[in-house]
């Protein structure tokens, strides 16, 4: 088994607002590799953290009337309240606020200057702050707004110190193919590659604009922007200036993990800030894909994140785990929906894992007395179960350590597989009619080894599944105390009293589960909805609930510009039908006029209002959504409601007649 150490770091996230289920991705892929390493007997380093600096967090703690400490204050712990609800097992979180780190940050920016790689001059340009991205006019079009996320751009002009990175373009593009695994995966080695031989450019590194971020030692009218600031974090957290031996011991980390759209800052400003410095570079940095929605990629300025904290709160923390993890593979994009979500419960988890699981119990029980029977000489099936046990482990350790962690939930789940089809195969059921006790044990046996095996090795991934097996199946103590030497074949002791248990997966009704998703949101958040995919203002309870009925909320400063609005179909329209869905006690279907046409929407309003109250009212709906299908009805549109903090619920309408069809302006 190897030994050893590993450094391993997600990005630092930016305390604009609540973090997504984009987010947690990051930071439980890193986790799933931090454990299992752990688990193989070696020392890790997990860090996470959060960027506390920069203007807009200035301009979102001026719109809530608090300094910007207070607000990162405020907005951080629900980081750390996520991750503990996820089971994240970081080793250090790390702000850019602290004393530690603001040091490190000064003994950079110094050290560059006094050697010539940082100079004062000044610069110009279109600058969206949310991204903090500079942009060329001819990106921008006539609406001078970002094409990243939309907003609108200004206009900057600013003395500022640069960072001479041009300087070390060559020795980056030569350490990079002199590395081959130095990015990953091969084509964003490939885009990063082909950046650097376009030419780089220096480096703005200071602003002068705003006052929240670290100073700049000699010059303390400016602050150090993010580049310097919020990358340094890795050495900061590896003990930089503070403890050699700790630093020593931990840079250079063996692996960045970052999303797709932050790999240049990764794998370019980073190193080069880092061969100024006169430090060693990251051993490798992985840039994974987006997870996507209807309306594209997840983020915050666009309104269309998906909120992890409800799915926590309705699916439980290993599932979402397990989803996220075996969704996305390498390096690519990956889709979420609801729908994806409950048919990878159903699938992967109640049938395969699940299913080993409790028929074996059920049988150990019925067959065994509950107790883990002696085996006898095996047969060719039993040893090829064994042998696929061996390889199991071969194979996940191999993917994980290549950062493919689909791939080695994939093993693993050939093995579940396996155990199913072996349990069809060597039919216990009929050898204990026939009275065979000597084939039964051996077979019982053989599936309880496996189960066990089975129990270690998805710990990693999903930490309270593989204890509860462990458990059930009559283990003592934890299982990650036993280190992935315990999935060795042969560990199960022959008398082991099996516990069993209530399965821990049952299957979902996936039309029940968009309609308690949707309800949820109609109660606590929304007021009523009925298929929208875009959220309201964040700070508001009339936002909307995405098509797969998970929340969806938008960035804390909740500001859009009136294009944006404008693209938001409103339209007075009258009931002419209602009635409640069958076998749903939260939904309506109503046949509405819309003048042109009629249509029928679906709205968890059931609790708050009958059928009969509804006929003939004028109602006000979004009335350009794509449709969405909930419990079999098809919603076309969505109706508008407010919510108060008790839950009670009121309609939106107008207040005199209008001809139905009229738009809201």
């Amino acid at each position: 088994m190897a030994k050893g150490k590993y450094y391993i770091t997600t990005p630092i996230y930016y305390p604009s607002d609540r973090l997504h289920i984009g987010h947690a991705y990051t930071t439980v892929f890193c986790d799933a590799i931090a454990r299992w390493r752990r688990m193989a007997g070696e020392e890790v380093l997990f860090l996470t953290g959060s960027d506390d600096h920069g203007q807009k967090v200035q301009r979102a703690a001026q719109s809530k009337g608090m300094t910007p400490k207070e607000y990162v204050d405020h907005i951080v712990p629900t980081f750390k309240e996520l991750w503990r609800r996820l089971d994240v097992s970081y080793d250090d979180f790390i702000r850019t606020t602290e004393p530690r780190h603001i040091r490190v940050v000064q003994e950079i920016f110094q050290r560059l200057y006094d050697q010539g790689d940082i100079y004062k001059g000044s610069y110009d340009g279109w600058y969206c702050t949310p991204c903090e991205t500079f942009w060329l006019e001819s990106r921008l079009g006539e609406e001078k707004v970002c094409p990243d996320c939309g907003r609108p751009v200004e206009w900057v002009e600013e003395e500022s110190y640069f960072f001479r990175m041009s300087k070390y373009a060559d020795a980056l593009l030569a350490h990079i193919e002199a590395n081959p695994d130095f990015i990953q995966p091969e084509s964003r080695r490939n885009e990063v590659i082909s950046f650097i031989q376009s030419g780089l450019e220096d480096l703005s590194v200071s602003r002068t604009t705003f006052d929240w971020g670290v100073p700049v030692p000699f010059d303390p009218k400016h602050v150090t922007y993010v580049w310097i600031d919020a990358l340094s974090n890795y050495v900061t957290a590896a003990g930089y200036l503070q403890d050699e031996a700790k630093f020593n011991k931990w840079w250079p980390a063996d692996c960045h993990v970052v999303g797709k759209d932050i790999l240049r800052f990764h794998a370019i400003i980073w190193p080069a800030i880092l061969l100024a410095a006169g430090l060693p570079l990251p051993k490798q940095v992985y840039a994974h894909g987006w997870l996507l929605t209807d309306t594209g990629k997840m983020s915050k300025s666009k309104g269309n994140v998906v909120d992890p904290i409800r799915l926590i709160d309705y699916f439980g923390p290993d599932a979402i785990r397990y989803f996220l993890l075996r969704e996305v593979s390498f390096g690519q994009d990956a889709r979420y929906s609801t729908e994806a979500l409950v048919e990878r419960i159903n699938a992967d988890l109640a049938n395969d894992l699940g299913n080993a699981f409790h028929r074996s119990f059920s049988m150990l029980k019925k067959f065994c007395g509950g107790v883990i029977p002696e085996p006898a000489d095996p047969e060719e099936l039993d040893t090829a179960l064994q042998a696929l046990a061996e390889e199991t482990f071969r194979a996940v350790d191999g993917a994980v350590r290549s950062l493919h962690v689909n791939t080695a939930l994939a093993e693993l789940w050939k093995l579940v597989r396996a155990v199913n089809k072996y349990i069809d195969e060597a039919r216990p059921w009929a050898l204990a009619k026939e009275g065979d006790s000597r084939r039964l044990g051996t077979v019982m046996y053989h599936v309880f080894e496996a189960l066990r095996i089975i129990a270690v090795l998805v710990t990693p991934f999903m930490p309270r599944t593989g204890q509860a097996f462990w458990q059930q199946l009559g283990q003592s103590g934890r299982v990650e105390d036993q280190g992935l030497a315990a999935s060795a074949w042969g560990g199960s002791r022959p008398g082991t009293a099996v516990q069993g248990g209530e399965p821990l997966f049952p299957r979902l009704d996936v039309d029940q589960v968009l309609e308690e998703l949707l309800g949820e949101a109609a109660e606590k958040d929304q007021g009523a909805a009925g298929g929208a995919q875009d959220g309201g203002a964040p700070g508001t309870r009339g936002g909307a609930t995405g098509p797969s009925g998970v929340n969806v909320t938008g960035g804390t400063e909740g500001l859009i510009t009136i294009d944006e609005f404008a693209k938001v179909q409103l339209k007075v329209a009258k009931v002419l039908e209602a009635e409640k869905v069958k076998g749903a006690d939260k939904l309506l279907k109503l046949r509405i006029d819309l003048g042109s046409e009629t249509r029928q929407i679906v709205a968890g309003i059931a609790q708050h209002y009958s059928p009969e109250e509804l006929v003939g009212r004028s109602i006000v709906v979004v009335a350009n959504l794509q449709p969405a299908k909930l419990r079999g009805e098809v919603s076309e549109g969505m109706l508008l409601a407010a919510s108060d903090e008790s839950g009670r619920l009121a309609l939106l309408t107008v207040d005199r007649e209008i001809a139905p069809g009229s738009a809201i302006r």
